[in-house]
């Protein structure tokens, strides 16, 4: 069996999946970026989430280009996973990468210009993301000498799927406190969902055609990426509408728009 699709079917499913992921997850950065431009405001979105996010695609786009462009990395998954194995990074994850990153330092720059309302990067955050990228330069020196490049990519990959886990947890928090979603656009969460799915569909498809499942092991980093996302996904869901539905009388998402209404209506002959 080579490294090659078996079924044309299967190889166009698998692709229509892909770019379903890809789209569903790139426009999944547009909502919460329109929401940000129309209040003026970022107060409710949580700039821990931002600064981890950032973290996370710039080590998922390290891991996917390097998988992608380099001969030696794909030369030593061969070795490791078998000849006959198809490279588990697909263009689709690359041009997903770098949008993420673009969008993501965007967001940011949106968090730099308006109103934060007080809201500051936690010292945890910042923290956390010392040790990261002080662990990551370590795994450079470590892999030079021995050439390990599969072995280093695979700690980007690492770095992302920590950062998964993690950045979600300040946002589910802050809403937790607020009792609000308030400045927390859902529209990201739910197209981050249909990606999510829509990945593990294109893995699925990959595996059947193959008959092997090693592009699930081969590439933990996607699979436990798409299980963490799919979870908080459905716990900002259910905070969303069931446990802080917004008030249906409120238009305005802006509690800065809110607090200027009068409580009493102006009488007419004023």
């Amino acid at each position: 069996m080579g490294s090659s699709w078996n079924s044309t079917e299967m190889e166009v499913i698998s692709s229509v999946f892909g770019w379903i992921a890809f789209c569903s997850w790139s426009i999944s950065f547009y909502p919460q970026v329109i929401l940000n431009f129309k209040r003026k405001s970022v107060v409710g979105l949580n700039f821990d989430f931002v600064v981890l996010n950032l973290t996370k695609h710039s080590s998922y786009l390290i891991y996917n280009a390097s998988v992608f462009f380099s001969d030696a990395v794909q030369r030593q998954y061969h070795e490791k996973y078998g000849f006959n194995e198809m490279i588990p990074v697909a263009a689709n994850d690359v041009a997903f990468s770098i949008h993420a990153v673009v969008l993501t330092a965007f967001t940011l720059f949106q968090i730099a210009i308006y109103d934060r309302g007080g809201q500051k990067v936690s010292k945890t955050s910042i923290s956390i993301l010392s040790v990261a990228w002080l662990t990551v330069i370590i795994c450079v020196f470590i892999a030079i000498p021995n050439h390990s490049w599969l072995w280093l990519v695979s700690c980007f990959s690492t770095l992302q799927v920590v950062m998964t886990v993690i950045k979600y947890i300040p946002q589910a928090v802050m809403n937790f406190q607020r009792k609000s979603t308030v400045g927390f656009s859902i529209g990201n969460i739910l197209l981050d969902l249909g990606g999510g799915l829509a990945n593990y569909g294109q893995m699925a498809v990959q595996s059947i055609d193959q008959n092997s499942w090693v592009n699930f092991y081969g590439n933990i980093g996607k699979t436990l990426l798409s299980l963490v996302s799919i979870f908080f996904d459905l716990m900002f869901i259910l905070q969303h509408y069931v446990l802080y539905p917004a008030r249906k009388t409120v238009k305005s998402p802006s509690p800065d728009l809110l607090s200027r209404e009068p409580l009493v209506a102006p009488s007419e002959d004023t």
